[in-house]
């Protein structure tokens, strides 16, 4: 019996050496990294790296977002959201958020005529807003909080040498998600599924490629903002408060009276007001005029402009005359 025991351990180191010497995996999991390992090389790459990219796709509200993030130890991020009709981009520093993106936007303020003009004028530009944050996602992006959704007793199948990103890999698969480690050192996070009808952080049908660890993503604040918690950032944005047809004769001279809603600078163009007279009866359009608003007031401030309509043939006095601003917005 002892020298059968002592033929099979020969046996084992035999294959072993052999297996080491032609780069074949070693029999009964031997060589093959701990578990523990594995979890403590994956909190460590969300963890202890300077910095990681996240990219890939995941669905929420019923929509299909494809992902670009890249986040920094300091808690600097910069991501890329594209919905396919609606694009995001937002830069996160401690303490403030920036955000690029007209539909998003123009969803934040509101669907009323002054919040979509504010939109509309703020264009494709920067823009940050006390009230308005990124979604956290600890459970995709933190270490240890990683580590306590996915790992752990959440594991409930592994299987080594799983290629996938072009990586050799170790599949942690469980309930909430198929998980990927690299099995080289320092075993860093590479890929993550999770389970059809697992909601993570929001996230529902996530498959995420983990990478770029240790790069500097030279992640910075913006300049230029438009800042909506201080509406005086923001370009020109005048609206109509009255117009004043007292003075319609022969020539017919009318005014309008604006309050500007933003700054004074910033615009591509001046604002215009559009005068148009139309007959009351059939709504017919007599006449109509423009002019420029110049110079800007500053913001909340009033302003007057005039335009004179070109002779109008017919009763005058049976005329509408109305106004309205065009702002071009940001330049």
């Amino acid at each position: 019996m002892a020298a059968l025991l002592g033929s099979m351990r020969g046996a084992v180191v035999l294959a072993v050496v052999i297996c080491l010497a032609s780069s074949c995996s070693a029999p009964f999991g031997l060589g093959e990294p701990a578990s523990r390992q594995l979890e403590q090389g994956v909190a460590g790459s969300l963890s202890a790296t300077s910095g990681f990219e996240v990219t890939g796709s995941y669905t929420e509200a019923g929509v299909r977002w494809a992902i670009d993030l890249q986040t920094s130890r300091t808690g600097d991020q910069h991501v890329l959201l594209n919905g396919g009709t609606e694009q995001l981009e937002a830069i996160v520093t401690p303490g403030k958020a920036y955000f690029r993106g007209q539909k998003f936007l123009a969803a934040h303020l509101g669907t009323d005529a002054v919040s979509q003009n504010l939109a509309s004028v703020a264009g494709t530009s920067w823009w940050t807003s006390a009230s308005a944050s990124v979604p956290r996602m600890p459970d995709l992006l933190d270490g240890s909080a990683f580590r306590a959704t996915f790992l752990g007793s959440a594991v409930a199948r592994r299987t080594d040498h799983v290629v996938i990103d072009g990586v050799d890999s170790v599949d942690l698969s469980g309930q909430r998600a198929d998980v990927y480690v690299a099995e080289a050192p320092p075993h860093r996070l590479v890929h993550l599924r999770t389970r059809p009808g697992v909601v993570i952080d929001g996230a529902a049908g996530a498959d995420l490629h983990y990478g770029s660890y240790d790069r500097d993503f030279n992640i910075s604040a913006p300049t230029d903002v438009i800042d909506f918690s201080n509406l005086s950032t923001l370009p020109p944005v005048y609206t109509v408060i009255s117009v004043d047809t007292s003075q319609c004769g022969s020539p017919c001279v009318v005014s309008a009276q604006l309050k500007n809603l933003g700054g004074a600078t910033g615009a591509r163009a001046a604002s215009t007001v559009t005068f148009t007279m139309s007959d009351a009866a059939s709504g017919a359009v007599l006449a109509g005029c423009s002019v420029l608003v110049s110079p800007d007031v500053g913001y909340n401030a009033t302003t007057k402009v005039t335009c004179t309509f070109a002779p109008v043939a017919g009763q005058q006095n049976a005329a509408v005359v109305t106004a309205t601003a065009t702002n071009p917005g940001r330049a």
